[in-house]
């Protein structure tokens, strides 16, 4: 997974790295993987998280997404992906309590 986060351009390159150094930080027992090529992150055998490169996908954001096994429901409808141009500290803040739900 860390060779596919270094083969990155910036500013994904930068931006996995950092994701990477949250979840370990917040969710030490998530494995760290390859899923499709791009960088995430399981739990029993199933992604909970992931990150998308947008350059290899030709989009204008780089996307941290979540799967099925993430614990996020919330009521009946829940976002399960977020556009990430950059990372702000406040970003930061948000994705550690959003990875910290998702494996509670």
């Amino acid at each position: 997974m860390l060779a596919a986060i270094a083969a990155m351009k910036n500013p994904d390159r930068a931006m996995a790295n950092r994701l990477h150094a949250i979840i370990e930080a917040t969710a030490p027992a998530l494995w760290p993987k390859t899923w499709y090529g791009m960088p995430a992150y399981a739990k029993d055998g199933k992604v909970v998280c992931f990150f998308k490169s947008a350059e290899k996908f030709n989009s204008r954001y780089a996307t941290i997404g979540f799967e099925e096994a993430a614990n996020l429901d919330e009521g009946a409808m829940w976002p399960t992906s977020f556009a990430l141009k950059e990372l702000t500290a406040a970003d930061e803040k948000r994705i550690a309590a959003l990875v910290k739900k998702a494996v509670s």
